[in-house]
């Protein structure tokens, strides 16, 4: 019998956080599980029937409203356990977010959100486990790794001019100096924080830097999801394009199916001592990459579908050419690796869209 565990999950009726909530409830069933979301992004209410069929509790509030949060603090939830757990997954996940608009929304959830859920961890003195984003890398340096090129993709080169990058991928030591998003600011200026609470407040902390995650329940968009979209596209015979870098759809990222996360944050979720303080990128790697011309390729393959696809050479704010996870730190630390390959991501996203189409269809092409 594991200890009983009460967590909260923020973020939890999106994408990543209805499916961590939903893995641990299946796999701890006498763990105390609430998801806490303000059900803003569209389709997220559609997770609510899921979390309640695995008997996960779900609070209606906003991380941004730090009153939101006082039913944990006071110990109304669930007061005979405690709060033992935060998982914060709630965020503006948008790379454009902010850009040419006000970033009032995108810096008080990701930002003021953050604090706020800081400082209810360290009221209760809960763990916290932050879902943070590979964004927090600069674009300028990013665009400064050494490539070269072959029909399908873009390829890291082995010689590298600057620190933190080899042929596979990014580490932690990346340089973090320059711009990066405004979304991306959001999330680092939220890391730092996080380490502050770490070292000032004893909240035992764990960073985890994400790449593209993706897998079934996530509303994909052109913004952010872009697995999601893809296969949605192919799957109503929608038109697509690729953007940028010549237009010839080369650039690549490396894809963590949500499940593969899963595995880990429950890890991280059972060794807060062994994890705590520390911060890893996390990732598909450079097995489980993919450039946008290879990904149209698969989705050829498993929908049965082609579309029409238009090349833009123009390239798009924030866009980088490449983005691969060097996964070094988090396998020598909890020997984590990442399992699901591309194809599989693919299928499992097509049989979700297949056996939902009606319910999805009109946020999948809208």
């Amino acid at each position: 019998m594991h200890i009983e565990k009460n967590i909260l999950i923020t973020g939890g009726a999106g994408f990543v956080g209805s499916s961590i909530a939903i893995y641990i409830k299946k796999k701890y069933p006498q763990y105390s599980v609430t998801c806490l979301d303000n059900l803003k992004r569209r389709g997220s209410e559609l997770n609510l029937p899921r979390l309640a069929a695995h008997g996960i509790r779900f609070v209606h509030g906003d991380i941004r409203n730090r009153e939101d949060l006082y039913p944990f603090e006071t110990g109304q939830v669930s007061p005979a356990i405690g709060l033992t757990t935060i998982i914060e997954a709630s965020a503006e996940p948008s790379v454009l977010a902010g850009i040419g608009n006000a970033p009032d929304y995108l810096v008080n959830t990701n930002l003021m959100g953050t604090i706020n859920c800081l400082y209810l961890a360290a009221k209760v003195k809960a763990d916290l486990i932050f879902i943070s984003t590979s964004r927090v890398y600069p674009i300028a340096k990013i665009e400064e790794i050494q490539f070269s090129e072959n029909d399908t993709r873009f390829i890291v080169s082995s010689h590298q001019k600057i620190k933190g990058i080899s042929e596979k991928g990014i580490a932690e030591d990346f340089p973090i100096e320059g711009s990066r998003s405004l979304y991306g600011a959001t999330k680092l200026c939220s890391e730092f924080l996080v380490q502050e609470f770490h070292t000032f407040y004893n909240v035992r902390t764990v960073i985890n830097r994400c790449g593209v995650i993706t897998g079934p329940w996530q509303m994909g968009k052109v913004d952010q999801g872009v697995m999601v979209l893809w296969v949605a596209r192919h799957f109503w015979k929608q038109d697509l394009a690729y953007f940028g870098y010549g237009g010839k759809g080369k650039q690549v990222r490396d894809i963590l199916h949500v499940d593969d996360l899963c595995r880990l944050i429950d890890y991280q979720l059972q060794h807060p001592g062994e994890m705590n303080g520390k911060l890893f990128n996390v990732g598909g790697g450079a097995e489980i990459s993919v450039s946008l011309k290879e990904l149209t390729a698969i989705c050829e393959r498993v929908t049965g579908n082609k579309v029409a696809i238009r090349e833009v050479k123009e390239d798009r704010a924030a866009d980088i050419r490449l983005y691969i996870t060097d996964n070094s730190a988090i396998t020598a630390a909890t020997e984590w690796t990442p399992q699901i390959s591309v194809t599989q991501a693919v299928t499992d996203i097509y049989h979700w869209i297949k056996d939902n189409e009606a319910l999805l269809k009109p946020i999948l092409t809208g």
